[in-house]
């Protein structure tokens, strides 16, 4: 992509590590995860990440609580990109997939396992490689998480293998302890390797915590796309709580600007990831 080329904003409304006594704005119900997906699909996100929560917040994999956000959002957002996390914090390898019946748009995929600051997020080769069968069975692009560069070169031979269809979907995680830091000459290697290994993959570039906004603008200046959202970042800057997922979109939306970068609109960002124009149910 070209650094005028349409960004793609992915809001990541909720996560599994903050708690509300951490930032009163999180969302953790679902009527509160819709609300918050809406404003900041006003605010100019095309694509909303989602964890689901049980009522003591503590993560769920219950399909019953994701279909009720999928059917919610589309009644309100009715073009947004829907992304299941199928993230590992708190929930066990077999019920990580259990929602994936319900087809939402896209699907997160990291294709290996990786140490965060307190725990080994595990990814097996054959756990990866039945999530990834699941995904194109249904119809479902993943994005693929990468926390380091094996997993980039694991993608690559999903692909080869026909269980990733091309093109794939790529985002470049940095900032968190043990794994990726957040460095720009890291993304520039990581893109070049994904343009040789991968030619004609889009991607996504995510910071955490303190790196977010310095994240962005790399891949804003690099021709890639951003993720914002209270999952990454419970905070606008050092010393301020971020009001909202909304909040942090409009922020992300003023860099793009800055940057001299349109946002993709729902409709432009599902034509840039070879999405459908309509998602299930939804006029095309």
């Amino acid at each position: 992509m070209a650094s005028s080329d349409p960004c793609i904003i992915s809001v990541a409304i909720t996560g599994s590590v903050p708690r509300k006594k951490d930032n009163p704005a999180l969302p953790v119900t679902v009527a509160e995860q819709i609300e918050s997906t809406q404003a900041a699909y006003e605010a100019g996100a095309a694509l909303v990440h989602v964890h689901v929560r049980n009522a003591d917040e503590t993560p769920s994999s219950d399909p019953e609580k994701f279909a009720a956000f999928q059917e919610g959002i589309r009644r309100h957002c009715p073009d947004i990109i829907v992304q299941f996390s199928t993230g590992g914090r708190g929930r066990a390898l077999e019920a990580r997939g259990s929602m994936l019946h319900l087809k939402p748009d896209m699907a997160s995929l990291a294709t290996g396992s990786v140490n965060f600051p307190t725990i080994v997020y595990e990814n097996p080769p054959d756990f990866v490689r039945s999530l990834a069968i699941t995904m194109r069975d249904n119809g479902i692009k993943p994005e693929i998480e990468v926390f380091d560069l094996a997993m980039l070169y694991n993608t690559a031979n999903l692909v080869a293998e026909g269980l990733i269809l091309p093109p794939p979907h790529v985002q470049f995680v940095f900032g968190v302890k043990n794994a990726l830091p957040a460095r720009r000459d890291i993304l520039e290697f990581e893109v070049a390797k994904l343009k040789e290994l991968l030619p004609g993959a889009t991607w996504t570039a995510a910071g955490i915590g303190r790196h977010q906004f310095e994240v962005a603008s790399w891949a804003l200046e690099m021709g890639g796309h951003c993720r914002t959202g209270l999952e990454d970042n419970i905070r606008m800057d050092r010393n301020t709580l971020a009001p909202s997922n909304a909040a942090l979109v409009t922020h992300v939306v003023r860099m793009a600007a800055e940057h001299g970068r349109p946002v993709a609109t729902a409709r432009q960002a599902r034509a840039l990831l070879g999405l459908p124009a309509g998602a299930p149910g939804v006029a095309g």
